[in-house]
């Protein structure tokens, strides 16, 4: 048994919106047996937009019951059902999320008409109601009205069911375990069958191919079917889920290797939906200057025009926590790094880290030559390869590093000259760095690979 449903609402996502109408129409697979339409009063206003969309006024839902008071009835009549939708996704959610508010769970199968369109109608350009109404021949009547729209949508799967007659397509769409009903509509099934079970980064595309979000995977296609599991109702959510139409990938052999491709791919497209690396700039530094009393100082600062910095860093705290760590490793006196502010001597005397230079206890060359270590450490470019394994057995994967930058990666022979920077630099693609990535290859984080260092 099927219940067709179609909702009108005042907004996109079920958690801040209401429903303004709603039609259902039971059907036992060969005609309409019931059906139900009613306008709801969602209990906040109905966006102008909305308004001349649906046709849907807040004058006309002002008497109109709320949902709590028909909750039973639509439960009711879909609680035993097989719950069919034009994306099925979007009423289903709204649906549920209202009915949970009311008391009731409703835990049904669910059949997307748009998804079962792609597989019964091939062939089609667009699958929107709409458009696929006039494909068919079906007439559609009351755009935009939860009874017009559910109408039509049952007139769609009377055609799917007319040329699936024994049901194999329906019931592989239904079977547990089947993605049909978690995919997002318009993304077509083949693309995430072809997705393998290896690291990797996966690209989202939207209608006209735009690339609209990069992610990286240990196992590509669990992490893309998470995008589309869950309760999140969110707005941000939906619209995301709506905008997919493809998903394409790259195989890498390690979630290393996976990290620093998606961090490439995100600075070099952009993509609208990829938002936590978008904002990483270079705001402060640590610089060095020599004061009145020919001390040598290490100092936090922003990044100015003008200013030659020693090292740059995106936060405040990660320029502070990489300065303690130098003056921690090279004895140096907090009070003359600008970390200890205080009037009184420098506490770090009583520990032994201080040896006496903001008392003038030390003399300026002595403590001068323990902060060139340091800017020599915290300037050092040295050149290394990380090797590590590749996707086949007769090749590894090389991540290259010259002169402290990171100059590329790629995929080279068991038996290339590992020990030729420059050899390398032929084998391999060059790729731009950024902070996330230098931060990614700093070896104290990554001690079990291999690391090839070439000297000057």
């Amino acid at each position: 048994m099927f219940a067709i449903v179609d909702i009108e609402t005042t907004g996109g996502h079920a958690d801040k919106n209401g429903i303004t109408e709603i039609a259902i129409f039971t059907h036992d697979g060969t005609r309409v047996i019931d059906s139900y339409t009613t306008l709801i009063n969602p209990g906040i206003p109905i966006p102008p937009f909305l308004e001349s969309y649906t046709g849907i006024t807040n004058q006309m839902v002002e008497n109109a019951p709320s949902f709590d008071m028909i909750s039973d009835k639509v439960y009711e009549m879909l609680h035993d059902k097989i719950f069919v939708a034009h994306n099925v996704n979007f009423d289903h959610t709204f649906i549920k999320h209202h009915l949970k508010h009311a008391g009731l769970d409703l835990n049904v199968k669910k059949l997307c008409t748009v998804r079962l369109s792609r597989k019964v109608f091939p062939g089609f350009s667009s699958y929107s109601l709409g458009n696929l109404c006039q494909s068919l021949g079906i007439p559609l009547q009351n755009r935009h009205r939860a009874h017009g729209d559910a109408a039509a949508t049952v007139k769609v799967l009377e055609r799917a069911l007319h040329i699936d007659e024994d049901r194999s397509i329906i019931d592989s769409f239904l079977k547990k375990g089947s993605k049909e009903a978690t995919l997002p509509p318009n993304l077509p099934r083949k693309d995430f069958d072809a997705l393998p079970e290896t690291p990797g980064v996966y690209y989202f595309h939207d209608e006209q191919g735009k690339l609209i979000y990069v992610g990286k995977a240990i196992n590509l296609k669990k992490r893309v079917l998470s995008h589309f599991g869950g309760n999140n109702t969110s707005a941000k959510r939906q619209d995301f889920l709506r905008e997919i139409f493809h998903v394409g990938f790259e195989i890498v052999a390690t979630e290393l290797q996976a990290l620093i491709l998606e961090s490439t791919e995100i600075k070099k497209h952009w993509p609208k939906h990829n938002k936590s690396q978008k904002s990483i700039e270079f705001n402060y530094a640590i610089y060095d200057y020599e004061d009145q009393k020919s001390y040598l100082r290490l100092a936090v600062d922003r990044v100015r025009k003008g200013n030659t910095p020693l090292h740059t860093f995106p936060k405040l705290a990660d320029a502070f926590n990489h300065l303690q760590k130098l003056v921690l490793e090279f004895n140096l006196c907090p009070k003359l790094c600008m970390i200890n502010s205080y009037k009184e001597p420098c506490a770090a005397l009583l520990a032994g880290c201080c040896i006496g230079a903001c008392e003038l206890n030390e003399v300026a060359e002595s403590y001068n030559s323990r902060v060139y270590l340091a800017i020599k450490e915290l300037t050092k470019k040295e050149s290394y390869a990380i090797i590590d394994k590749g996707i086949n057995s007769d090749e590894v994967c090389c991540i290259l590093i010259d002169e402290g930058k990171f100059y590329g990666m790629g995929y080279i022979g068991n038996d290339a000259d590992m020990y030729s920077i420059e050899s390398l630099k032929g084998l391999i693609k060059p790729m731009k760095e950024n902070y996330y990535i230098k931060e990614l290859l700093n070896l104290e984080k990554i001690p079990n690979h291999r690391v090839i260092r070439f000297t000057a």
